[in-house]
């Protein structure tokens, strides 16, 4: 990596393949974690131009007593409904991408892992130097996101709005495989950490210029 530009490796995978697990362990090797989706959830528990859109959009029915946005009735809300997922993720992307702005712009000579769930969906590759895939068999990522008490219907709905996971990984870079110990994960881990810090990124970085 060279002394000034920054590295901008882009995280991706299917729900429940472990992508938070392999951020953490780049965050061990020196790189500054983006989570994305830490970030949109800040954006609605504290965004008041957020929330009050969300507020005009759906009513009450996604709000809890005490004024707070509601994810899990949210998502409810707009899985089943591909106009209304449409419209909440232009509202929360545009914001979240500038969040990644003002965190790539302090950055000088810095590495970055930036979680992004929908990178190849939305088209975000060029916001990155390179692009690596988390992935697992099917039977173990459904399981992963019972334990997180996302039940089978709804997983199977979120699932369906994301690229086949092996689809995800012939686009990607790299390929992490998470069908084993966290050890196994984090030894891939740390021998691609090796491999992306001392790499000439394929291209000139389009990170601060945001998508086509």
């Amino acid at each position: 990596m060279g002394s000034h530009a920054n590295l901008i490796v882009g995280l991706t995978g299917g729900m429940g393949c472990g992508k938070s697990t392999a951020a953490a362990f780049f965050a061990d090797r020196g790189f500054l974690r983006v989570d994305s989706d830490a970030m949109v959830h800040d954006l609605l528990e504290t965004n008041q131009e957020v929330v009050e859109a969300v507020r005009a959009r759906f009513g009450g029915s996604v709000f809890a007593a005490g004024g707070t946005v509601r994810r899990d009735l949210l998502a409810e809300k707009v899985f089943g409904d591909s106009g209304a997922l449409a419209w909440l993720e232009e509202l929360l992307h545009t914001r979240l991408y500038a969040h990644w702005r003002q965190s790539f712009a302090v950055g000088h000579g810095q590495a970055f892992v930036v979680e992004v769930p929908l990178l190849f969906e939305k088209g975000l590759e060029n916001w990155f130097d390179f692009t690596l895939c988390v992935t697992t068999e099917s039977a173990l990522q459904l399981r992963r996101l019972e334990q997180k008490g996302i039940p089978p219907e709804l997983a199977q709905q979120r699932l369906a709005k994301q690229l086949p996971l092996a689809r995800k990984c012939e686009l990607a870079d790299y390929v992490l495989l998470n069908d084993g110990t966290p050890g196994f994960l984090r030894e891939q881990v740390n021998a691609l950490a090796d491999r992306l810090l001392n790499s000439t990124p394929p291209g000139p970085q389009a990170a601060l210029n945001g998508p086509p």
